[in-house]
């Protein structure tokens, strides 16, 4: 499992919160969990028993659906604009 390294994080928050300072921003937020979300998923691959991890994953998924729902109702174009930046189905 790749863990997200500290260069990693800031060049996330730089892309999608606007500057690496800007931890707090709903698009940065939503950006981190993605990843850290397709890193364990790429865990569960290979570890089809890790039910712990498995459990934390689902927890990350409820947060970030969470997350874009909010930014659905403040922000509707920056959050069609967000889902496909990540990729995400939606």
């Amino acid at each position: 499992m790749s863990y997200l390294t500290i260069e990693k994080k800031q060049n996330i928050f730089a892309e999608f919160g606007g500057k690496a300072e800007n931890t707090g921003s709903i698009e940065a937020q939503i950006a981190l969990l993605t990843e850290r979300i397709s890193s364990i998923s790429k865990h569960l691959q290979g570890n089809k028993k890790d039910f712990d991890t498995h459990s934390g994953l689902m927890h990350m998924v409820g947060q970030r659906k969470r997350l874009l729902t909010y930014l659905q109702k403040k922000d509707l174009q920056g959050y069609r604009a967000l889902i496909e930046k990540l990729g995400l189905r939606k």
